[in-house]
């Protein structure tokens, strides 16, 4: 026997909907809500999402949103290079990254240059046709990704990496 839809009505467009359509304590519907943040974020021009991303957790969660969204195809730039690659869970990430010293130089050197783009931290796959997995992946510099994704084989080349890397961090 099925038991009765539990219905709420919605403090700003007034329809009934189902209890599991809003958040815990909440009179606005999921809908609603993410209007209001929606245009919230138009108004204030991303002003707090840019803030927190400066942050260790934000940056983390936004370099896991971005992995992810590759691997699943969301992303559809250059998706025939990542889609349906494995990945390891959020939390996996999360650790790996905040245990990482490397993750921590880079994101304090990227912090100190004023958030140069070019000294960002990157994720870089070590075998691009393996996904985001521990052993394959490292944190390099977004100037070092780039230059690593664009290269060919012999620029891979440990010695010609170090130039890169010292270039963009000199």
């Amino acid at each position: 026997r099925r038991m009765p839809l539990e219905l709420k009505t919605c403090s700003i467009c007034r329809q009934d909907k189902p209890a599991a359509q809003y958040q815990k304590c909440s009179r606005w519907c999921r809908d609603c809500k993410n209007a209001q943040q929606r245009q919230a974020r138009i108004t204030n021009k991303n002003k707090h999402t840019k803030t927190y991303e400066k942050t260790p957790d934000g940056f983390l969660m936004r370099a896991y949103r971005n992995m992810k969204s590759r691997v699943t195809g969301v992303q559809r730039k250059k998706h025939h290079l990542y889609k349906g690659l494995a990945i390891l869970s959020k939390d996996a990430f999360y650790s790996w990254a905040r245990e990482n010293p490397e993750f921590w130089r880079l994101f304090k050197q990227w912090v100190r240059s004023g958030y140069d783009q070019r000294l960002t931290p990157s994720i870089n796959r070590i075998d691009t046709y393996v996904g985001y997995l521990p052993g394959n992946i490292e944190w390099v510099t977004h100037s070092v990704n780039s230059a690593l994704g664009s290269s060919s084989p012999r620029r891979r080349d440990k010695n010609v990496l170090k130039r890169i890397y010292d270039h963009a961090t000199a």
